[in-house]
């Protein structure tokens, strides 16, 4: 059975701990995952830390890359967006991250701990990415660098997913 989103209904996010050759150095990096539920367009972008300034700047480049955000978010519960986890689907959603969903107008939703399935098609996202874009260890000069060829290869694999015949799917992100 497919699970089946409206166009501009959700989106998912994770990270991934990855690793890539930058200046010549081995780096351990935060890799964000932002992943739109009806076209499955995805985009991948990595930090040097997991911080809320990566939170926040990879749905920026989310917003640029597809043009806009859904209406709702779908997250672990991750400390730079969740204060405390509560009973059932009660959060104390931290100030900041609060601040940058109202920004950018999407109302965010929080996984149940443990329960990845939630927002399986992210989970698949980094399995997959880790196939598609860190099996041969990147080598760039700057991350930078890496993050432009994150975001061109994330680009160039939308045409390899097979939901992109749908309306309004990965054809118009």
């Amino acid at each position: 059975m497919l699970l089946v989103f409206e166009p501009d209904e959700a989106f998912q996010f994770d990270r991934s701990d990855d690793w890539a050759n930058i200046g010549g150095e081995r780096v351990k990096l935060q890799t964000a995952h932002i992943k739109r539920s009806h076209s499955r367009a995805f985009l991948v972008w990595a930090y040097r830390l997991q911080t809320h300034e990566m939170l926040f700047d990879a749905q920026w480049h989310a917003l640029c890359v597809f043009g806009g955000i859904p209406g709702r978010g779908i997250y672990d519960n991750m400390k730079t967006a969740v204060d405390r986890v509560g009973r059932g689907k009660q959060r104390d959603i931290n100030a900041r991250f609060k601040a940058m969903a109202s920004h950018y107008v999407f109302e965010p939703e929080f996984c149940n701990p443990a329960a990845g399935w939630e927002k399986g098609q992210v989970d698949k996202n980094v399995w997959d990415a880790r196939n598609r874009l860190w099996q041969v260890m990147p080598v760039f000069k700057d991350l930078y660098k890496l993050n432009q060829w994150l975001e061109d290869r994330s680009i160039a694999l939308w045409s390899e997913i097979a939901l992109r015949e749908l309306p309004g799917s990965v054809a118009g992100a």
